[in-house]
């Protein structure tokens, strides 16, 4: 059983202990926000490095490449040890992929530099700094960096949702997530923490304001701060908060520093699904609401329908029927969306997001996925102007202005003959590889126990994806290709026609 003393993986909460260490670095003068990352780890790559400073880290606008977008990375990379200087230099060191500063992307590339320059300023392993400087002096004995091989004490066991079932998460070795997301907490010491940022004993206050001051997309360092709307949807509370996710675990802190407040919740789940609501509902009971009855979710009644017009039939009979039993905000219909479209079933995933943009038409987020899915379809016109009216509501959506540029580049026309000659099967890296078939004029590719993509031609040799910012490039005989995502090449030869 769960209890206030049980040790949970605290996933990306880690962000903001290791966004706390370099603050007291730089309250030391041994670091300097707008320094360049290079000044602390010399052999980070200087064309780049030369250009990102240790702000842009702390904000997710170092335009760095996420290692944990790259493809097949949670496959191949996740279980072994890594030394931190061969980490970045293998997965954390790809080209820019925009003007440093310029936009927010959420990166954990950024926050695992971040442990190699504390390692690098302080002469200590991340950890032992952690320890010395935030967990000892506030009594949080029950915090820690999450390696497997110590016995720690009632450390929780993580688990997924799969097939209507709880199984083992994964293994992931710790020192992959490193400071973006290897620390252990409990719910107790976690309050110690939250008590410990109203006052100095940490860092002090002007440095504090700087800490929590949001720069892009409500993000500061290592906290989202902004508004937060209650589950009576008229209350509004200004909050920091943060949330995390890694196999097995997810977990949310939120704090209203007007009133001292802070909900904590750990769960050893990978589902993460009721964390918000959860924390709204405190909320709500904190100022005299009534406590709002568990919603179930319509993502799992739904995804049994055989056709996205059931599903949607079902909705709509749901709503009618039992309004107060189901959870229908626009984020579950959104993720109900995505897993059509990720099992190849376009064309339901359509009607989803049809009726989401029915249900939400105020929401730029709506008209984006809507456009993604036309897109995957082929229907470029319809992926165009949806991708129009999401950029229209909300003009920062820069996923929605590049899509419209990518859609709005003509196709040359490729020949079927063309194509075969790229199917195949293609090795990129031991136990990952693509497999490209061709249906009709389109090629489709599947990697390595990921979903089915369709690819786009830019020229007879080059294509991108629809799913995800990345392209293709193939040899003009078919015999290599190289896959370009996160600034990184990865080749691969085939190894099977």
């Amino acid at each position: 059983p769960n209890t206030p003393d049980t040790k949970f993986r605290l996933a990306s909460i880690t962000k903001q202990f290791t966004a706390m260490v370099i603050m007291q670095l730089v309250a030391e003068g041994k670091i300097g926000l707008d320094e360049k990352i290079t000044k602390y780890v010399p052999s980070y790559r200087a064309d780049t490095g030369g250009r990102v400073t240790v702000r842009h880290l702390l904000t997710h606008t170092s335009g760095i490449p996420s290692y944990t977008s790259m493809p097949g990375f949670w496959a191949n990379h996740t279980r072994n040890p890594a030394k931190v200087d061969e980490f970045i230099k293998n997965f954390a060191s790809g080209d820019l992929e925009f003007e440093p500063g310029s936009k927010f992307v959420y990166n954990n590339s950024g926050y695992f530099i971040l442990g190699a320059i504390i390692e690098q300023v302080t002469g200590k392993p991340y950890a032992a700094a952690l320890d010395e400087r935030i967990f000892k002096p506030l009594q949080m004995n029950d915090s820690g960096y999450d390696l497997a091989t110590p016995v720690i004490p009632k450390r929780a066991s993580g688990y997924r949702w799969a097939d209507d079932r709880y199984e083992n998460a994964p293994y992931i070795d710790m020192t992959i997530p490193y400071a973006a997301g290897s620390l252990y907490s409990t719910v107790d010491d976690l309050y110690k923490w939250d008590r410990a940022l109203y006052g100095e004993k940490l860092l002090r206050e002007e440095l504090k304001r700087v800490m929590f001051t949001p720069l892009l997309d409500e993000y500061a360092f290592g906290w989202h701060v902004g508004p937060r709307k209650l589950a009576d949807g008229k209350t509004e509370v200004a909050t920091v908060m943060h949330s995390g996710g890694i196999p097995g675990f997810n977990t949310l802190i939120v704090r209203v520093p007007e009133t001292r407040e802070v909900v904590i919740l750990l769960d050893n789940t990978s589902r993460g699904d009721k964390l918000e609501s959860i924390a709204d509902g405190v909320f709500g009971l904190l100022r005299g609401m009534p406590a709002p009855a568990p919603k179930k979710s319509i993502v799992e009644e739904l995804s049994k329908a055989k056709s996205g017009a059931k599903a949607v039939a079902r909705y709509r009979q749901l709503k009618q029927l039992e309004p107060s039993a189901w959870d229908f905000r626009e984020s579950e219909l959104n993720v109900l969306g995505y897993r059509f479209l990720r099992s190849e079933r376009t064309a339901d995933a359509i009607e989803i997001f049809k009726l989401n943009v029915e249900l939400f038409p105020a929401s730029f987020n709506v008209y984006d996925s809507l456009g993604e899915a036309y897109a995957v379809g082929g229907q470029k016109d319809l992926a165009i102007a949806n991708y129009r009216k999401s950029v229209e509501l909300n003009p920062k959506n820069t996923n929605g202005v590049e899509a419209i540029e990518r859609l709005e580049k003509p196709a040359p026309a490729i020949s079927a003959a063309l194509l075969d000659k790229y199917v195949g099967v293609y090795e990129i890296a031991p136990n990952f590889s693509i497999t490209f078939t061709r249906e009709g004029e389109t090629l489709y590719g599947q990697a390595t126990g990921q979903p089915r993509f369709a690819l786009v031609a830019d020229s007879p040799t080059e294509f991108h994806l629809t799913v995800v910012e990345a392209s293709i490039s193939f040899a003009p005989d078919g015999s290599s290709m190289v896959l370009r995502q996160g600034g990184r090449d990865m080749p691969g030869r085939r190894i099977q026609k």
